[in-house]
């Protein structure tokens, strides 16, 4: 039995549905081998019966018994070529997916542990012995396992693609630099696979570059929305906080209201009470007395009532009530005492929630300093760049497209085009200036109009005491002191420009909604001389952060 299955091949034992070695099989009655429960599962789904090999059809669905012969011999030959597969898997490998299958390799096919370039295939260790013992195959070349070889020939001329050409960028055989390539520059496979490698290598380092900036970038957004999570926290505790006290102040003043109103009720109605109380006592007394007088007026004893005439002719005592009121108490004032004693308490809430906003924007100080090459020529710069002062006497300078002229102003060095800055100018002991941002595109020669429409967004003094923001009308400000000191916050992706009176730690005025486009420079006008009444400088000053 042993050796009849030697002569037997494999595909005499697999069953025609499942491809499979037989299972249980049976036999049709037209002669055809099946595993039992693959004819079964296949008439169960498929009426009337049929064979899957001759197509013969089976009107009743025949009954179906094991063959004993067939099965003992299929499962003499599941045992060996179990056996065989051990044998030659402890050597060889199965190909598993990724891997070179070998392409001689029949049923079961193996790893390939080499492909040739000549014979244009891969070949497992078995089949590969010949390329590695005949005099003929020993010359063809053999690489590690690889896919495609038709891929590694010229398809012009049928042969290894062994050279690189560096002026087309293609690998090409030995015959293309006779044609096609006789004039470009080609280097051995091997050259031009290490340039490339170099090139690949270079190429990874700028890749793994450009992913470390961008883990970078994203450490840094993260930070950003950290930074904006516990500032919205920090701004929603101050809020309620301020929010709390100022609802606790309502309620307190509404109370205290509600309680003296009350009150001023409370004494009237005592008042009230107490002159009623009185009237009635009089009115009681005046009713004895008039049923006497009535008594005595029916009486027809003459002596009687001449005698008790004059007891009865004095008056009770009673009082004289023609100029006594119950007059109303007079709320007037009430309330709006009540409405200034809160807004006191809000104004004081104000003024600390703005000594904090301007301590949080002084933490964006920047560096300003003063370009000579915008200033007009009658204005007189320092020299760390710090300060400006109008002079009579107009310099003979070159006039370049950045200088202004007529308007005696002057721009910063530095522009901003992201993110928040903010700087401090001393305008103590002036009676005109001009303070804010403008965008770099603006009109610097000839009459200029401070709006946002042209591109300025300033705030300025004239006369002393008339301050006014550069908006469209000019809006009035109405400040509680004079500031000697003024603070510049721009916010440019928030479109925010915002002043403040720093020494009063108060809000002069904002701009927002601003949309910028361009840089933004610092702009600074220490307006005219005015005969030396507004002589003072403006200072760029460093921020004090201990007040």
């Amino acid at each position: 039995m042993s050796a009849a299955s030697c002569l037997l091949t494999e595909d005499q034992f697999l069953c025609s549905i499942c491809l499979e070695v037989f299972t249980d099989p049976v036999s049709t009655p037209c002669g055809h081998n099946f595993c039992k429960a693959c004819i079964s599962e296949h008439w169960d789904r498929n009426v009337p019966s049929q064979c899957p090999n001759c197509k013969e059809v089976f009107n009743i669905k025949p009954e179906l018994r094991v063959n004993t012969f067939i099965s003992e011999m299929a499962a003499q030959f599941r045992q060996s070529a179990q056996q065989k597969a051990s044998s030659s898997s402890s050597e060889q490998q199965v190909v598993k997916p990724g891997e070179v299958p070998c392409d001689v390799c029949t049923g079961t096919r193996l790893k390939a542990l080499k492909s040739c370039l000549v014979c244009l295939a891969s070949y497992s260790e078995t089949h590969l012995e010949p390329h590695l013992t005949r005099s003929g195959l020993k010359k063809h070349q053999l690489i590690n396992p690889v896919e495609n070889l038709e891929g590694r020939m010229c398809v012009k001329h049928d042969k290894l693609l062994e050279l690189f050409c560096q002026t087309d960028q293609v690998c090409v055989c030995i015959h293309c630099t006779y044609s096609d390539h006789k004039t470009h520059d080609v280097v051995p496979l091997k050259e031009g696979y290490e340039g490339k490698k170099a090139e690949l290598g270079k190429t990874e380092a700028e890749i793994q570059q450009m992913i470390q900036k961008r883990r970078l970038k994203i450490q840094e957004m993260n930070r950003s929305v950290e930074l904006s999570k516990e500032g919205a926290d920090r701004e929603i505790a101050d809020g309620v906080q301020v929010f709390t006290a100022l609802k606790e102040s309502v309620e307190r003043s509404q109370a205290e209201l509600i309680d003296t109103i009350k009150e001023k009720q409370r004494e009237t109605e005592e008042q009230a009470e107490g002159f009623i109380k009185e009237l009635e006592q009089e009115i009681s007394e005046l009713k004895k007395r008039s049923s006497e007088v009535e008594q005595l007026s029916r009486s027809e004893d003459q002596l009687h009532l001449l005698q008790s005439f004059t007891s009865l002719n004095a008056a009770p005592p009673t009082k004289n009530w023609t100029e006594v009121r119950v007059r109303p108490p007079s709320y007037e004032g009430t309330v709006r005492r009540a409405v200034t004693q809160l807004e006191e308490t809000l104004s004081k809430q104000m003024k600390k929630l703005l000594e904090v906003e301007l301590k949080r924007v002084q933490q964006y100080e920047v560096e300003v300093t003063l370009d000579p090459d915008t200033a007009h020529p009658k204005l007189i710069l320092s020299d760390d760049g710090k300060q400006v002062k109008h002079g009579d006497v107009k310099k003979n300078l070159p006039d370049n497209p950045e200088r202004f002229d007529p308007c005696v102003c002057v721009l910063a060095k530095q522009s901003f085009s992201s993110g928040r800055f903010y700087c401090e100018v001393q305008v103590k002991g002036k009676t005109g200036w001009d303070l804010g941002v403008v965008r770099e595109s603006i009109n610097r020669k000839g009459q200029i109009t401070l709006t946002p429409q042209n591109g300025y967004w300033m705030i300025w003094l004239r006369n002393e005491n008339e301050y006014k923001a550069g908006a469209s009308p000019p809006v009035r400000l109405s400040l509680k002191s004079q500031p000697e000191k003024v603070g510049v916050f721009v916010d440019y992706e928030e479109g925010l420009v915002s002043f403040y009176d720093v020494d009063a730690a108060a809000l002069i005025y904002s701009f927002t909604g601003c949309g910028f486009k361009e840089k933004l420079y610092p702009y600074f006008s220490p307006c005219n001389n005015k005969g030396g009444k507004n002589s003072a400088p403006l200072i760029i000053s460093p921020v004090n952060h201990t007040e």
